[in-house]
């Protein structure tokens, strides 16, 4: 099935591979398949039983998206119309195909890289504008192009480099000043490819906001007011939220995951001191901390120890029930002078914070994805491998050891950057990244 479950207009089975003609017939018998012309066909199971009347639309090979050919039935989309044409098609003599398989098959006939064929995964799973834009940019396999002129380029000094060792009376020894500024310039390339999969990563994914603050601060009912329901249980009872919950919402142009997490004080019991613990890993790997603090109370040791530790790191600082006083607002030391005051119950204020939290989702613009650009953290992670052994190449050159040493240096950094359009790819790389694909694309 290449359309998802459930009743819909339109149900769409998908066949590929070299017997499609023969199994057209007997799905949908006297069909004049002609390539890429949709023709009317009767659709009959295994016994001839007419199961529906819908369109046959036949790519025959090359000229298909797996390069095999390809049998598309359009029948109407009742559950059980197409659980029936799917059964049609098995009993003629297809099997199901596997999550991806025909992305897989389309990457294993040269009809796209790896990297594009990824961007087909991320395309489908898109929930943002700006996500769609991303993977819709990376299908035009500008990634694996830019992979294979750095790969060229260190591919050329390796050469160098062993014909030098090999005919050492014929070639000359490289420049190492020279190799040294030709690496550095594949190596800029790479960080700035991997500083771009950060911003994208942003952009795809929204800014991940840890709601922090010490019991009974208001934080659940901060994230209720933010997503504009009650998704979190508020109550008046210290240490009600024993673990962390994590929620989206949109921002002006951004996004955020906001993280709703238990409170922080030194003294808990076991379960409520699990859950203390959860939060200091949230916070740890959020890229944002939104501190909450009792405003209508005096600071205590917890709430100026909370807000002492997180100085050193972007944060946005809401003082919240000013609607039963002030206090802890006007304690304040220097470093919060820019803190909110405001309540929870205030449509205004709860608007305002919103506003500074959309300031900070949309810090960084978003990316140029016209550009070659990283989508996915396997791609970052060939880009930074290949970076970290070059930066071993350069080293080398600098303290003057002899060129020839850094070959296994470039070679690491070939092979990191022929992952990235599955130059390199294995079987078990290539089971991994199709695994996340449905099943019928």
């Amino acid at each position: 099935m290449a359309t998802p479950p459930g009743r819909g207009a339109i149900a769409i089975v998908r066949v590929s591979g070299p017997e499609v003609r023969a199994i057209a017939q007997r799905v949908a018998p006297g069909a004049a398949l002609q390539p890429r012309l949709a023709t009317l066909a009767g659709i009959v199971d295994a016994r001839g039983r007419r199961l529906d009347e819908g369109l046959a639309l036949f790519f025959a090979a090359p000229a298909s998206y797996t390069g095999e050919d390809v049998l598309e039935l359009h029948v109407h989309g009742s559950p059980a119309v197409a659980r029936e044409t799917l059964i049609a098609v098995l009993e003629a003599g297809a099997r199901l195909a596997r999550p991806g398989e025909f992305t897989r098959r389309a990457y294993l006939a040269g009809k796209m890289d790896l990297a594009a064929a990824e961007a087909v995964a991320d395309l489908i799973a898109a929930d943002r504008a700006a996500a769609a834009r991303a993977a819709a940019a990376r299908l035009s396999g500008g990634l694996a192009a830019e992979a294979d002129a750095l790969r060229a380029r260190l591919e050329r000094i390796a050469e160098e480099l062993a014909a030098a060792v090999d005919f050492p009376d014929e070639v000359p020894s490289p420049d190492p000043a020279r190799l040294t500024a030709e690496i550095a310039e594949v190596r800029e390339r790479c960080a700035t490819l991997a500083g771009d999969w950060e911003r994208g990563r942003l952009v795809r994914e929204g800014l991940s906001v840890a709601i922090v603050g010490p019991p009974n601060a208001g934080k659940s009912s901060l994230l209720n007011a933010l997503l504009g329901a009650e998704r979190a249980i508020v109550s008046e009872l210290p240490g009600t939220t024993r673990d962390t919950l994590e929620e989206s919402v949109a921002l002006g142009d951004g996004w955020a995951r906001l993280i709703d997490t238990a409170g922080i004080r030194a003294h808990a019991g076991r379960i409520e001191a699990e859950g203390i613990a959860r939060t200091e890993v949230a916070l740890a790997s959020a890229a944002l901390a939104l501190v909450v603090i009792d405003a209508s109370l005096p600071l205590d040791a917890e709430a100026r120890a909370l807000l002492a530790r997180t100085r050193t790191r972007p944060r946005v600082l809401f003082f919240n029930k000013s609607d039963a006083g002030r206090a802890g607002f006007d304690e304040r030391d220097e470093p919060e002078s820019d803190a909110l005051l405001g309540s929870t119950r205030d449509a205004g204020d709860v608007e305002a914070l919103r506003s500074r939290l959309a300031g900070a989702a949309a810090r960084g613009d978003e990316p140029d994805w016209s550009r070659p650009h990283l989508g996915t953290a396997r791609q970052a992670g060939a880009v930074l491998e290949a970076a970290e052994a070059l930066a071993a190449a350069q080293e080398t050159l600098r303290i003057g050891d002899a060129t020839d040493l850094i070959a296994g240096d470039l070679r690491g950094a070939i092979r990191a950057l022929g992952e990235l359009g599955g130059r390199e790819a294995d079987e078990r790389l290539l089971d991994a990244i199709f695994a996340r694909f449905c099943i019928g694309k």
